[in-house]
C-alpha cells in the first residue's frame, strides 16, 4: 500500500536539491568572476614602443594602447632546453628596454578612465622556442 501524499514529498525533494544546485552553481559563476577583479588582459603583438606605452596589435586585428608606469613588471617568457614536461618553460625577470616589435605579450593592466595601466608584461621573442627545441633536436654528425 503506498501513501497517497509520497510522490509529492518526491517531488519536493528533487525540487529543493535542483535549487540547491542552481544557487550553488550561481554563487560560483559570481565569485570566479569577482576573483579576476577589474583586471583586463591584453594578448598580442608589439606593434609599436613610445616613451610611456606599447601599442599591441590583437589576435582579432584591434591595436590596443597600454600606458607603461614605474610599478610596471617586465617578465621574458623563456623556453628551457632541456627542462622536464612539468617544469617546461620559465619566466625571467625583465626590463622595458628587453621589448622589441614583433615580441609576444600577455599584458595584464588595470583601466584607469580611459586608459589602460600595465601592471605585468610578460613577452617572448616570436619564433625563439621553436628555434631552441629544433637545435636541441638537431642530430650530432
Amino acid at each position: 500500500m503506498t501513501r497517497p501524499n509520497s510522490g509529492r514529498f518526491r517531488t519536493e525533494a528533487v525540487m529543493k536539491v535542483r535549487l540547491l544546485v542552481l544557487a550553488f552553481l550561481l554563487g560560483l559563476a559570481g565569485a570566479l568572476a569577482l576573483a579576476h577583479g577589474t583586471k583586463v588582459h591584453v594578448r598580442g603583438t608589439v606593434e609599436k614602443i613610445n616613451a610611456g606605452s606599447l601599442q599591441v596589435k590583437t589576435p582579432d586585428g584591434k591595436t590596443v594602447e597600454v600606458k607603461l608606469v614605474r610599478s610596471t613588471v617586465y617578465l621574458l617568457h623563456v623556453a628551457e632546453k632541456q627542462a622536464k614536461p612539468s617544469d617546461e618553460s620559465a619566466d625571467k625577470p625583465a626590463k622595458v628596454a628587453d621589448l622589441a616589435v614583433g615580441d609576444l605579450v600577455v599584458i595584464h593592466a588595470t583601466p584607469k578612465g580611459s586608459t589602460l595601466e600595465a601592471d605585468e608584461v610578460k613577452f617572448s621573442v616570436p619564433g625563439a622556442n621553436k628555434a631552441s627545441r629544433a637545435s636541441s633536436q638537431k642530430p650530432k654528425s
